[in-house]
């Protein structure tokens, strides 16, 4: 069994220390025959020559059932779990041990091949979990799991004629922040098949791409998923459930080809051939999307006053910034109060919803006066006559963790009976903005850790990109990305959504309305649709768009938020 019986290296071991080439725990002969199987490897944390298995047998040879182990998820040959972070999860708690300060776990060079079968990779010390270079003899690589590591999972350098089947990459909200799941370079006839990359939910900051490929040609992908979202079953006060948690941070792109400069927005899709030369899908050239801003760490959470002042949120600053034609960018609102979407009521005020405390904490600021914020508590729903709705704008639907099958029937709830079911749920509770102009319902807020920034909060008002507004009977455009669908209904009391009406087979980041009666939808870049759902054309952003929000002196301008940049059109 790989935990019960391990090979272990003890740390700062004299022979695997300083700069030099990779040393073996275990090295194989080159070409032959050999068999390494049922077996856990430990290199430590203080040994930066070390590769736990350094493999250059032939095409008949066997890796079986080994686990790479160190950092997140290590278990001790007694079965007990080592804790691998410090108080904030930026190092192991040991400082000496350094993430990412070895050689790659796996290494295969030098006309090494074989089959890998059954392989856990998690060794947050290691620079990949998996590193081929230098070799055409044919590679298998079979139910592969490579995770936690600090700057890519799995590296090809070099490569021909391999394949993986089913490979799973994961990246740790510590440890993971930019690594890479999957690094390609000067290589070919290389297959993934049944590929996914996932980004835990608690991820922290962006990530540009899944996949990065150089100088390589015949890649070829099958079966891609691409993915930050999981389900959660816990018990609070409210009593117990599961909970279905979306991050804002999956990779952007499935892919990048660095050498040509295109990308893949695209998280999940069948079939992809990467081929050097091959001649780029045409662009669209009208209308003209402007840069306004650039150089944030993550922007979101965008809505605008009656006079079309955009504001929107960067929640890593605590800041809610401005945005006009005449003024340029400008701070509303800098408190250290973890600011995450924002709506503006009648008043001019920002209704700011907070991922700060149990609940998350939504409060009430004047823009330009910090001494104004007044925290607004929620309220049991009741009528608001002319109010506003804040909703929003994208959900993530698709049960996880929960029982979906009728044992009567043996028939399973549909995406899209689901996601019905669950919009037309009203909320008991709500916040009305200090003027009664503007309500937000309680949606109900899971928690995963501590209520202060050491611990999370999910919700599907945290979750989205951003809010859209509408009145009670009128209705509102909104995107479930478990599906890629983007819906119309009908607003009721508590934040319910019925009557809901497939609008397109499209869907994700986000949906704006346009003065013109377009709708605008964000789904790796923005696809304009007619009022009657019939696609007429598309707007190609430079970046992911995010979010859409019209608003400008006239109301025509489009702002779209991507996580760096302030883009906008005008319509």
């Amino acid at each position: 069994h790989p935990d019960m019986t391990q090979i272990v290296l003890a740390d700062d071991t004299p022979a695997f220390r300083g700069i030099g080439d990779a040393k073996g725990l275990i090295e194989s002969a080159n070409g032959g025959t050999a068999i390494v199987s049922g077996i856990g490897l430990t290199t430590g944390g203080i040994n930066p020559r070390a590769t736990a298995l350094l493999w250059k047998a032939g095409a008949d040879s066997l890796v079986d059932d080994v686990r790479f182990h160190g950092g997140h998820g290590t278990s001790r040959a007694d079965g007990s779990r080592i804790d691998p972070y410090n108080a904030d999860h930026t190092g192991d708690a040991d400082p000496r041990k350094r993430w990412d300060g070895q050689y790659p776990s796996l290494s295969v060079t030098d006309g090494g091949g074989g089959t890998f079968n059954n392989l856990w990779t998690p060794n947050t010390f290691a620079a990949a979990g998996l590193h081929v270079s230098n070799t055409s003899t044919p590679g298998h690589v079979y139910e592969m799991s490579a995770e936690h590591h600090a700057r890519a999972e799995i590296v090809l350098d070099g490569v021909k004629n391999w394949e993986f089947l089913a490979p799973q990459t994961e990246e740790e909200a510590g440890e993971s922040r930019n690594a890479l799941s999957l690094e390609v370079r000067n290589s070919s006839n290389i297959l993934f098949a049944n590929y996914h990359a996932y980004r835990v939910t608690r991820s922290l900051q962006p990530a540009p791409s899944a996949v990065r490929i150089y100088n390589s040609d015949d890649i070829r992908f099958r079966n891609v998923h691409v993915n930050g979202e999981s389900g959660l079953a816990f018990c609070d006060a409210e009593g117990c459930g599961t909970d279905l948690r979306a991050s804002k941070f999956p990779y952007e792109n499935a892919i990048q080809d660095m050498t040509s400069g295109l990308e893949v927005r695209e998280r999940e899709f069948a079939v992809l051939d990467v081929k050097r030369g091959a001649t780029p899908v045409a662009t669209t050239t009208r209308p003209a999307v402007r840069k306004l801003e650039d150089g944030f760490y993550s922007i979101a959470g965008a809505a605008v006053d009656s006079k079309g002042k955009l504001y929107f949120v960067e929640h890593h600053t605590h800041r809610i910034y401005g945005w006009t034609a005449s003024e340029g960018l400008s701070v509303a609102a800098d408190a250290p109060v973890d600011p995450v979407n924002l709506a503006v009521d009648r008043s001019g005020n920002l209704m700011v919803l907070s991922s700060d405390g149990a609940a998350g904490t939504v409060y009430s600021i004047k823009p330009g006066d910090p001494d104004s914020i007044a925290v607004i508590p929620p309220t049991p729903v009741t009528p608001h006559r002319d109010a506003s709705v804040a909703l929003p704008g994208n959900f993530w639907v698709n049960g996880e963790f929960k029982d979906q099958i009728d044992p009567t029937t043996y028939q399973f709830t549909t995406l899209g009976e689901m996601f019905a079911r669950d919009m037309a749920v009203p909320k008991p509770r709500e916040y009305v903005s200090l003027d009664g102009s503007l309500v937000l319902p309680a949606y109900r807020t899971v928690q995963q850790g501590p209520p202060n920034h050491l611990g999370w909060r999910f919700s599907d008002a945290l979750d989205t990109y951003g809010f859209v507004k509408a009145k009670l009977g009128e209705r509102v455009f909104v995107s479930n990305g478990s599906e890629a669908k983007t819906y119309s209904g009908l607003v009721g009391a508590g934040g319910s959504i019925t009557d809901l009406k497939p609008f397109a087979n499209r869907g994700g980041e986000s949906v704006a309305v346009g003065p013109d009666g377009h709708v605008y939808l964000a789904n790796g870049h923005v696809f304009v649709h007619d009022a009657d759902g019939r696609e007429s054309g598309r707007i190609d952003v430079p970046e992911r768009p995010l979010q859409l929000i019209f608003g400008g002196a006239n109301g025509r301008t489009l702002f779209i938020l991507t996580h760096h940049a302030l883009f906008a059109v005008e319509t």
